[in-house]
């Protein structure tokens, strides 16, 4: 558990106490733990990236427009709530917490880590964990499943880009541009960047999530089981010294 337990209370009773709908509710959630947080918490920062490229998204639609916004909207939110309810998960003392967010969770107060390596272990985490689940409960409810080059694909593929367009700019931010904290190097993004790399991984969870939905419940759960140790492997590995990481010329995985 974490070292804050007056703090974990008040965010697990605002996320008991939230009913995120929309993706305003998700934005207004994040904002909400991005106050209570400490800055001495990991957490806060994973948090803080999160809710900044969900604006930055929300507020740079794709130019030609969205050809299946109300299923995207769902998504969004969907997915988000993955993020909520892990984390409450952890703040009630869960056991069966996947190990992709226990990589982070329980490094949240670890010292010499950098809060961009906190903020990209935890977009490991949710992305490919969380992603695919994601993207077959969407289907499920929406009653669509979504082939390559579909309305729905090409608007997943749109939003790639803007993720992977956005997200060093906000990791800079991270590093740098947050009142009340010492700078940090941004020349360690890059180097983050070149082992863990947005659309590489959003591509990998639309796949995995389309391997998913043809297997049998137990098989099912058997491959989630070995997904989520690798994303775990991989989340720690985020939060190695920065020294220890692979140099930029690296081939990105996700």
């Amino acid at each position: 558990m974490s070292a804050s337990p007056s703090t974990d209370g008040a965010v697990l009773q605002l996320l008991l106490g939230s009913n995120v709908a929309a993706v305003a509710d998700v934005i207004a959630v994040m904002e909400g733990i991005d106050k209570l947080l400490p800055g001495k918490d990991g957490l806060k920062w994973f948090n803080l990236l999160y809710l900044k490229v969900t604006q930055q998204v929300q507020n740079q639609p794709s130019a030609s427009g969205w050809q299946d916004p109300a299923w995207l909207t769902h998504l969004d939110v969907v997915f988000a709530r993955r993020y909520f309810k892990a984390l409450v998960a952890w703040l009630q003392g869960a056991s069966d917490l996947p190990s992709s967010w226990r990589a982070l969770l329980e490094s949240r107060y670890a010292d010499n880590v950098d809060r961009i390596q906190f903020a990209l272990a935890g977009m490991n985490a949710h992305i490919n964990h969380d992603l695919a689940l994601a993207l077959l409960q969407t289907d499920a409810e929406m009653n669509v499943v979504p082939l390559s080059g579909s309305p729905q694909h090409a608007d997943y593929e749109r939003v790639n880009a803007l993720l992977e367009a956005v997200l060093p700019s906000a990791l800079e931010l991270l590093a740098t541009g947050i009142l009340g904290e010492l700078a940090q190097d941004t020349g360690k993004i890059g180097r983050l960047l070149a082992i863990w790399n947005v659309s590489a991984a959003r591509d990998l969870a639309w796949e995995f999530a389309d391997h998913l939905r043809a297997l049998p419940e137990i098989n099912r759960v058997l491959a989630l089981a070995a997904q989520d140790q690798i994303t775990g492997a991989l989340g720690r590995s985020l939060l190695l010294p920065i020294d220890s990481l692979p140099a930029q010329s690296g081939t990105p995985t996700g």
